[in-house]
């Protein structure tokens, strides 16, 4: 057990712990007063810790101007259908993967896995022909259905590693008193498995809600695009370079995760307690 016996050594621990928030919370805090700072201040040669003067110009311009609540809703729109549709695959592959016996299990299971060998960039060639061969391309359907192909992989392991702690008694008991194995997966497993799929979904959500290649490549109408090319293209390009307004306008895309954060990390508390009594 790591137990810090005198001073010098708590001291010394303390110190590293500072010195690595600092490097943690310090680029946040910088892009933070970035966005309250005005552009004479922003660009001044003597940097400055904290805004002189407070200005709140950058974010009145990115909910103004431009396209970030079109984007800001496409963005929730795909992030969240492919993270549902992501938890629901992987709940129910994993579940076959843990509790049933067939002889393609283990080759299916390391075929599935082996998707996470490639590069994302070598996935998407492969993904770009197949959305244009069924008219999925630059439609916000098309770019959920992408999501969930880097995303499935990991999400049905972890699935599966949950699904093989749930005792193969309660599953056995269940069967006795004659319930089907869809009933058992959806009434008993699922309910005591509730902190795994919400893991599941959050991770798959912030995956496609963070992406940039993939919805750079196959989305490129205004009406489609999502939060993160639409910052890269209207902030950061090769004429301009706004950086207060692009931190304002990250600020403004990052206020959606961490809503959805807090609400499924009380979920994810409470699943535990609510999956057990049922």
């Amino acid at each position: 057990m790591f137990e810090l016996r005198t001073w010098k050594e708590k001291l010394g621990f303390s110190a590293l712990l500072v010195l690595i928030a600092f490097f943690l919370f310090f680029p946040v805090y910088w892009a933070l007063i970035s966005a309250f700072k005005d552009n004479g201040e922003l660009y001044s040669l003597q940097p400055t810790l904290f805004p002189a003067h407070p200005y709140l110009g950058h974010f009145v311009t990115a909910i103004m101007e431009g396209n970030i609540l079109l984007q800001l809703g496409n963005s929730l729109i795909t992030s969240s259908s492919s993270a549902l549709l992501n938890a629901i695959l992987a709940a129910l592959a994993g579940y076959s993967f843990a509790k049933f016996d067939y002889p393609v299990k283990k080759p299916l299971m390391l075929l599935i896995l082996s998707a996470q060998m490639f590069p994302f960039g070598v996935l998407l060639i492969s993904i770009y022909p197949m959305l244009q061969a069924v008219g999925l391309l630059d439609t916000r359907l098309g770019l959920t259905v992408s999501y969930i192909v880097f995303a499935l992989p990991v999400s049905t392991y972890m699935m599966y590693s949950y699904f093989k702690q749930v005792p193969n008694e309660l599953i056995e008991a269940a069967r006795v008193d004659g319930a089907s194995n869809f009933r058992i997966f959806r009434r008993i497993v699922m309910p005591i498995s509730l902190p795994a799929f919400i893991t599941v979904t959050l991770y798959a959500f912030m995956w496609s809600w963070n992406d940039l290649l993939y919805s750079m490549t196959l989305v490129t109408s205004e009406e489609n695009r999502t939060i993160g090319p639409g910052l890269l293209l209207r902030y950061i390009n090769e004429n301009n370079a706004d950086w207060g307004g692009a931190m304002a306008a990250s600020f403004l895309a990052a206020a959606p995760v961490v809503l959805v954060f807090a609400i499924l990390q009380k979920q994810f508390i409470g699943g535990v307690t609510s999956g057990a009594v049922k």
